[in-house]
């Protein structure tokens, strides 16, 4: 019960000051930047990265971005720097898939730290703060309609797995993951795109069930992704700032490798309508 007790207070306290620090644009990118930071020190350690490279490589990407797209008030996600970035970060995260299905571990040579760090982590976040500075208008609803989609994909996922689950989806990487639990996050997240439209205003009902299957599949993998990590580093979580949880990582996992396939999408749909 304690535990219980510790674990939901520990996860209040989290959604608590996300949600709270969505409305103050320059408060959400020093909450996003500390949270970044936590997640490449949790990172370095599952990956046995001792250089401290990426604490230096990821404020100056960070910041680089912020500063153009939100403060000079400039259109990073349409100029070459944006494009650029968006299609490194996909085609590292494409490996990181291909690693997921084919290899027994991911490789982690000395150059892919640096990479994966840069292209995977660091770069997660800037599109977090992009996302949410879409079209050069801050938008913080469209930021939380993101976030709660994790979310209840990540809810109804554990639900009607535990429930339900037979039919194991990963086993050798997260044995307690199921196609079924899969399924009822993504249907779940489906119901709630209809309910994300109708109160933010933000997108219409078919752009956010699209984003929901986005959230739902790419959320899962980075999830996956993530428990590899682990498994290979002989961890049960990435850290233990968040009692009951484990490490922010954990908990981050799936909107990380979702971002940039989120503003793909977002970036697509700007260029149709």
């Amino acid at each position: 019960m304690k535990e219980i007790v510790t674990r939901a207070l520990s996860g209040l306290l989290y959604i608590s000051l996300l949600i709270a620090s969505l409305f103050w644009q320059h408060t959400l990118i020093v909450l996003f930047f500390i949270f970044g930071m936590v997640c490449m020190a949790e990172f370095k350690k599952l990956i046995h990265l001792k250089s401290m490279f990426p604490f230096v490589v990821f404020p100056i990407l960070y910041f680089g971005f912020a500063y153009w797209n939100i403060i000079s008030n400039n259109a990073v996600g349409h100029d070459e720097a944006g494009q650029i970035l968006l299609v490194i970060t996909i085609f590292v995260e494409l490996l990181l898939i291909k690693d997921l299905f084919s290899e027994k571990t991911i490789p982690l040579f000395a150059s892919k730290r640096f990479i994966i760090t840069t292209f995977y982590l660091s770069s997660g976040f800037v599109f977090l703060i992009l996302i949410g500075n879409f079209n050069q208008t801050f938008t913080p609803l469209l930021l939380l309609g993101a976030f709660i989609l994790v979310w209840v994909n990540d809810t109804f996922a554990f639900l009607v797995g535990k429930n339900f689950g037979k039919q194991k989806l990963f086993p050798r990487v997260s044995p307690k993951k199921t196609v079924e639990g899969f399924l009822g996050g993504l249907f779940f997240s489906c119901i709630a795109s209809y309910f994300i439209a109708t109160y933010t205003e933000t997108l219409n009902f078919t752009n956010w069930l699209i984003l929901a299957i986005i959230v739902s599949v790419f959320g899962t993998i980075g999830d996956l992704i993530e428990s590899k990590f682990k498994r290979q580093a002989e961890v049960k979580d990435s850290g233990i700032i968040m009692p009951g949880h484990g490490g922010l990582l954990d908990r981050l996992d799936s909107i990380i490798f979702a971002s940039p396939f989120i503003f793909l999408f977002l970036r697509l749909i700007t260029y149709v309508s």
